[in-house]
């Protein structure tokens, strides 16, 4: 077909990746618009509330099912996608792309975690979806609830961080332990919010495709700058590495 061997003979065509990642982030706008219209009708949707009570006690809605430590363990794990926690997350990976001297990288990845706090806050304002009510919240929470703020910027925040963390490291096993460390973060803390009965599933549903879509199109950038020079890529490092080398044999 036509269409078919145009994709093939274009830049889309010959790298899959990037042919997959538009896929994604075209999925991932799809499915927040979606789930912000099924938001807004009067109607609830019945899975959010099946899960949320699904994970309590029967009998004792303040507790979660299985032993007294889960929620001690699920508090902990939703502060990984808190203010705080991601704050010193990211100004660590600045440190680091700065000691390796990746400098526009670390710009980059400031660029991308203010861009994610922005689409977040954009949505929650405009949606302004209260909070559930099916079960007792087990923490303190205050702004809208859609889309989940913990999931939408654990997502985009670790899996952009892992995205470009891989992208300085040439072993494939490293790019994939980077990227499966964010992808197992992300989810867990959006578990964890419903866990807690302060977010719907359908919350946490669309702020990973909010995340998702967003680390991928910071991901694309990343690729599309280190091809014109723009950043720097894997071989940088290495060659910048043998310059002195070089230097001190004349």
């Amino acid at each position: 077909m036509p269409l078919l061997r145009a994709l093939r003979q274009s830049a889309i065509g010959r790298e899959p990746l990037v042919f997959a990642a538009i896929l994604v982030i075209c999925l991932g706008v799809w499915v927040v618009v979606h789930l912000s219209e099924e938001v807004r009708e009067p109607t609830p949707i019945r899975l959010d509330a099946a899960i949320l009570k699904a994970l309590r006690q029967p009998g004792d809605p303040h507790r979660l099912r299985g032993p007294a430590w889960v929620e001690s363990m699920v508090r902990d794990v939703t502060a990984l996608g808190g203010v705080i926690v991601l704050a010193l997350v990211v100004g660590a990976v600045c440190g680091f792309l700065i000691l390796i001297r990746h400098h526009h990288m670390m710009w980059l990845v400031l660029a991308c975690t203010v861009g994610a706090v922005a689409i977040n806050s954009t949505l929650k304002h405009v949606i302004d979806r209260p909070r559930p009510t099916v079960v007792p919240k087990l923490t303190d929470v205050r702004s809208a609830s859609f889309p989940s703020g913990h999931s939408a910027m654990s997502a985009a925040v670790y899996l952009t961080l892992g995205g470009l963390l891989a992208q300085t490291v040439k072993q494939r096993r490293l790019k994939l332990y980077f990227m499966g460390v964010a992808l197992l973060l992300a989810f867990m803390v959006g578990a964890s919010r419903v866990a807690l009965g302060v977010h719907y599933p359908s919350d946490v549903l669309a702020g990973w495709s909010t995340g998702l879509a967003w680390s991928l199109l910071c991901w694309l950038a990343a690729r599309y700058l280190q091809r014109r020079g723009a950043i720097e890529q894997e071989e940088d490092a290495p060659a910048a590495a043998a310059a002195p080398q070089e230097h001190n044999t004349l």
